[in-house]
This record gives C-alpha cells, structure tokens and sequence, in this order.
C-alpha cells in the first residue's frame, strides 16, 4: 500500500475517533481517486512538456488531427469539441498560431468566420505527440492486470455516466 493511501486510511481512522456517527468511505474513495489524478496529470503533462506543449495546447492541436481532412474547424466547433469557452478556445488557437502550430483561413462559406487547421509543422508534432502520449498511457495502465485494468474501467465509465446523468437532470 502506497503513503498516500495509508495517510488516507489513517485520516479516515482519525475520523471514526473524533465523529464515529460519521460513514467516511466515501472519503477513501474520492481521497484516493483525487491522488490518481494527480499522479496521472503530473505524468501527461510531462509528456507533453517533452514536446513543448501542455495540456490545453495538446487538446486543441488533438481535437484537429482526429477531424476529418485538411483537419480544420472553426472555433465554434473547437468550443463544442473541447466542451470550453470562446475566449478560452481563442487564446488557445493565439498561443499556437504564435507557434506556427496552426493557422487561421478564411471560411468559404462564411467571410465573417475563420477555420482553423493545423499547419505542416503542427501535423507533424501532434502524430510525434499522440504517439507519446498512448506509450505513457500504456506505461501507467500497465501497472494493473488485464482484470483490474476492465474492471476498473467499466466501473468509472459507469460511475462517470450517473455522475454526468446527475448534472444533466
């Protein structure tokens, strides 16, 4: 068992002491999942710094590459894709225009709307970088048995949609 995970259990032991009317599973749990994620950000966003980008700079050029060709869209669909604002997708597609990563064209069938596509060098560093990222993903989920691995994800996928179907009602 991990620090982290002891330190949780210790806290939850706490807990039982000083209010033992209180259930803290729960605070198992979601201390535990909170830690994961910490530990697998930390481990993306060392990946995509290997690169030159982060995460937000990585959705956005990610989001493009898995559109269909010439791998452009305009900055409504970019907000609509990435679930983010419009003044969040803007000073995205600014940091990496700057870059050279992307490029703003006109829309043919809107003058008032710009489509926004990955440029020759932005193509070829997100395949670089998607190719990277699969191999940290793997590197990290390698950690689990084939078992441990489906049943972990069936159960956040099934967490995750009461989760979403709570927000959405």
């Amino acid at each position: 068992m991990s620090d982290d995970s002891i330190q949780i259990d210790h806290i939850r032991a706490q807990w039982a002491k000083a209010r033992p009317d209180l259930d803290t599973g729960p605070m198992g749990l979601i201390g535990r999942l909170g830690r994961i994620t910490r530990v697998l950000s930390r481990e993306m966003e060392a990946t995509f710094a290997r690169h030159g980008l982060n995460q937000a700079s990585f959705d956005l050029l990610a989001t493009l590459r898995r559109a269909a060709p010439p791998h452009a869209l305009t900055a409504g669909q970019l907000m609509d894709n990435m679930m983010i604002t419009s003044g969040t997708v803007t000073n995205r597609i600014n940091r990496l225009e700057v870059k050279g990563l992307v490029e703003r064209r006109a829309d043919k069938e809107d003058a008032r709307r710009a489509i926004v596509g990955l440029t020759e060098t932005g193509f070829a560093l997100i395949d670089r970088v998607i190719e990277d990222h699969v191999a940290t993903q793997h590197r990290l989920t390698a950690l689990l048995t084939d078992a441990e691995f489906a049943a972990l994800d069936a159960g956040l996928a099934g967490y995750l949609a009461k989760l979403d179907g709570r927000e959405a009602g």
